[in-house]
């Protein structure tokens, strides 16, 4: 027979000092993402009425290739983080839980590599 509270069960854990720099690089790239999606979005509104070739001349310019390319790298590391915080919210289940991260994780780079990859080959004209 345990005579001890729930309180007095957890003050002795202490912190398990892991989710501060996961809030803080999500607040980071939400930093990062609201300039970079300003700037993207009205890029894209101005471009509706070009065509094909006018858009990979817009991409080969250095500036737009390296906005671009942080704006994939925020973007799919943010997503990754906001569906990883929800995963390990709503799946308790401790195998289900690694799993779905570590396919949330092998995702984002996956698709993040793809886009960087496109975005260069379309920069160095390929």
């Amino acid at each position: 027979m345990n005579l001890r509270s729930p309180l007095a069960n957890v003050r002795g854990l202490g912190s398990a000092k892991e989710g501060t720099h996961h809030f803080w690089y999500q607040r980071v790239t939400a930093l990062f993402l609201v300039p970079l999606t300003i700037w993207i979005m009205t890029a894209l509104v101005m471009m509706t009425a070009t065509d094909y070739e006018s858009i990979r001349l817009w991409i080969q310019s250095p500036i737009n290739a390296l906005l671009l390319l942080f704006f994939i790298i925020a973007l799919f590391f943010h997503a990754q983080l906001g569906v990883q915080v929800v995963i390990e919210d709503y799946i308790h289940s401790e195998w289900q839980k690694f799993s779905c991260i570590i396919l949330i994780k092998f995702l984002a780079i996956l698709a993040g590599m793809a886009s960087a990859l496109a975005i260069i080959k379309i920069f160095l004209g390929l």
